[in-house]
């Protein structure tokens, strides 16, 4: 009886692991997800394009376009205020006091990005659902071409300045050994060579780190044990502030998730990025 007993706490205790090891950070294993929407405090959104919603879509999921989080301007990609942002997301259902599910076509740039916006505003809760087919299947979460029918909600926002810094911070970063600036385009934008969009380069003392390279090619984060690597390899290490930027800080998202599931407590997201920081006459170095 003692072996038998013995026995099925190692199960416990595998079981227990891999379970761990799929939720990788604020990530959520399907099956964890199937148990999680079944709450009414829960609600999903999906981050897919508006092509992808209209023929698919996990059931009672409400469409939230990154492009609508924006300002519009000469600079692309500002994200409009707190106040506008939770006016939005509770005209979609979603509130600070959800437990918010969100999921993409696959690359999670998109869920990322929306992942981060919410935690800047102000919402505790939030979680990942990569998009893996056969582990939607194999944890029954339905399907469905149909809309939702959303009940507004109210968001109180509770803005998280921690994550977010700007123009004058970044300024007056360079050349500060405890700031790591970290450009997550592709090494072409970041040297300037790219022909279209043009780059007139990186912003000065910043480091490449492509947001791809913290994923697999399905899209789901590495390891943490990759993870580690990839950054160390990149300079990015842990105690020292790391600010993420991009063309609108749109690629950042994943990677400030994958920072902030191997403990890195001091990151921060540039959301103005290179549009704003051209737009003001930053300089550049290629």
């Amino acid at each position: 009886m003692k072996n038998i007993t013995k026995y099925l706490g190692l199960i416990v205790a595998f079981i227990f692991t891999a379970t761990t090891i799929s939720a990788q950070g604020d990530f959520i294993s399907s099956k964890d997800f199937a148990k999680a929407v079944k709450s009414k405090n829960a609600v999903v959104i999906s981050a897919q394009s508006a092509k992808n919603y209209k023929v698919s879509h996990i059931k009672n999921a409400v469409f939230i376009d990154h492009n609508d989080l924006y300002e519009k301007g000469a600079i692309e990609g500002l994200l409009l205020s707190p106040a506008k942002l939770a006016k939005y997301f509770g005209s979609k259902g979603v509130s600070e006091t959800k437990q918010i599910l969100i999921y993409d076509d696959g690359t999670n740039k998109y869920a990322a990005r929306i992942y981060w916006i919410l935690k800047y505003i102000g919402a505790p809760n939030v979680k990942i659902l990569h998009k893996d087919m056969g582990a939607w299947r194999s944890a029954r979460i339905m399907i469905t071409k149909a809309s939702p029918k959303v009940s507004p909600a109210t968001f109180t926002p509770k803005v998280n300045k921690s994550i977010a810094t700007d123009y004058n911070f970044v300024k007056a970063s360079i050349g500060n050994s405890n700031v790591v600036l970290v450009d997550v385009r592709h090494s072409t934008e970041f040297d300037g060579t790219i022909k279209k969009p043009v780059s007139k380069g990186h912003i000065p003392g910043s480091v490449n780190l492509e947001w791809k390279k913290v994923e697999n090619k399905s899209g789901a984060l590495l390891p943490s044990s990759e993870l580690q690597t990839v950054f160390t390899n990149a300079g990015i290490t842990k105690g020292k502030t790391i600010v993420l930027y991009c063309g609108t800080s749109v690629r950042s998202g994943i990677v400030f998730v994958a920072l902030k599931s191997l403990g890195y407590t001091k990151v921060k997201v540039y959301d103005g990025a290179y549009n704003e920081w051209d737009s003001k006459g930053g300089k550049f170095e290629k």
